[in-house]
């Protein structure tokens, strides 16, 4: 495939959102929303891809990852000009460049890549995404001649008359010959009511200079949707983990109910594992084949789930590795342990991990028992097939033997097994 490079537009202060965070990093699916569209640009093989910061352009800068090239809006003047801000790193660069925004999280590699085999299979100068909704408010309208060539994209505040019934609205994906980007982008003109200077308006100026222009129609009209307001941010949060849990499904795991089951998109899952209702599994969680999540289990980040393991109803596990076929069947709370295999959790059991200055680890060898209402303060280490008593406590620094059993508060040895 022929180069190609990304713009990416974040530079806008998302005043409905009504937050202090910049937009772009406001949270879908434990990532920031940004971070879906910077996926999709190198998805569809972006050699380069520029990042246009507005504002708190240092905030947004410090959460994107550093191979990406962030390009500051001095003034945010509109869309046309916040491309113009990247224009001095592509000068002598005479490929195609994808244009994105960075609040539209549900965009697919699929769609866009099949936008870039259009605009080379034709030779366009410019082909951008569409899609047909039901309520175009707020949408850049799509005007076609009669024989349905692309005529320009009007504004929403700016659509009078029939325009405003179009239902056909501008995603805002675009795929330029970037030469004559930049050669006709000095021409558009600030938009009269907001002063801003709008890069749909090269549509127009394409077509007065009998330049191709041409659109393809998104079959999934969800993907045009952008995050304007926190009611927007619901909803593409629901639509996306929609998308995650399908693809989880698709993959061999069985999701009881997805209407009650949270899983972010970082997560790695293998086959044949249940996720039971009311589960909530964020970060960069690993789970193994043949496992039992749930129900109303919650596995925070930074936790691996090997395989055969069983996780029980009103469990939490934070950041914890737990060895093949152990078992921790309810009411328990695992946090910075390292969990053998063939270990049982009994209910009830908590590691106290945080001591009010720094978070410690436990250790639990293969094989060892837990009982119910077991208190672990950690750092502590449980040997190799050793028992702890229900009840027990076994307090800070303490290393329980191989084979050992004990029990009490604190818990002593009583007797070892052969």
């Amino acid at each position: 495939m022929k180069e190609i490079r990304s713009i990416i537009l974040a530079a806008g202060k998302g005043t409905r959102m009504k937050s202090s965070i910049p937009k772009v990093l406001h949270p879908i699916c434990g990532r920031p929303m940004i971070q879906n569209v910077i996926d999709v640009a190198r998805g569809v093989g972006s050699s380069k891809v520029y990042c246009v910061l507005g504002h708190k352009s240092s905030s947004v800068a410090e959460a994107l990852s550093d191979d990406l090239i962030c390009v500051e809006q001095k003034k945010l003047l509109g869309t046309a000009d916040a491309v113009k801000a990247a224009a001095t790193f592509l000068k002598s660069y005479k490929g195609d460049v994808l244009i994105m925004c960075g609040d539209t999280p549900l965009l697919s590699k699929q769609t866009v890549k099949s936008i870039v085999r259009k605009h080379r299979k034709n030779k366009n100068v410019c082909t951008f995404l569409t899609a047909v909704v039901h309520d175009p408010q707020g949408y850049g309208r799509i005007l076609r001649k009669e024989n349905g060539a692309v005529v320009a994209i009007r504004e929403d505040k700016d659509a009078v008359g029939y325009e405003k019934e179009i239902a056909e609205i501008n995603v805002g994906v675009y795929c330029f010959h970037a030469p004559e980007l930049f050669k006709v982008l000095n021409e558009i003109k600030p938009n009269a009511k907001k002063k801003e200077f709008y890069l749909t308006d090269i549509v127009e100026l394409y077509t007065e200079k009998k330049l191709k222009v041409d659109a393809i129609e998104t079959e999934d009209a969800t993907e045009g949707l952008g995050v304007n307001t926190r009611e927007d941010l619901a909803n593409c949060e629901q639509i996306l983990r929609r998308r995650i849990l399908k693809e989880f499904m698709l993959q061999g795991v069985t999701i009881s109910d997805p209407s009650t089951t949270y899983i972010d998109s970082s997560v790695v899952i293998g086959k044949d594992t249940i996720i039971r209702p009311y589960t909530f599994i964020e970060g960069d969680v690993r789970i193994g084949d043949d496992c039992q999540i749930g129900p109303f289990a919650r596995i925070r980040p930074g936790s691996k789930i090997g395989n055969g393991v069983e996780i029980g109803n009103f469990t939490e596990v934070s950041r914890t590795k737990i060895g093949d076929q152990s078992i921790m069947k309810h009411f328990s709370f695992l946090g910075d342990s390292i969990i053998g295999s063939k270990v049982n959790i009994g209910a009830g059991t908590v590691t106290a991990n945080f001591d009010g200055v720094d978070k410690n680890t436990t250790r639990v060898a293969d094989g060892a028992f837990i009982g119910s209402d077991a208190i672990l303060i950690s750092p502590v280490k449980i040997g190799k097939n050793a028992i702890v008593g229900a009840g027990s406590v076994v307090t800070k620094d303490k290393t329980i033997p191989d084979g050992a059993v004990v029990t009490g508060v604190p818990a002593q040895i009583i007797s070892r097994k052969k």
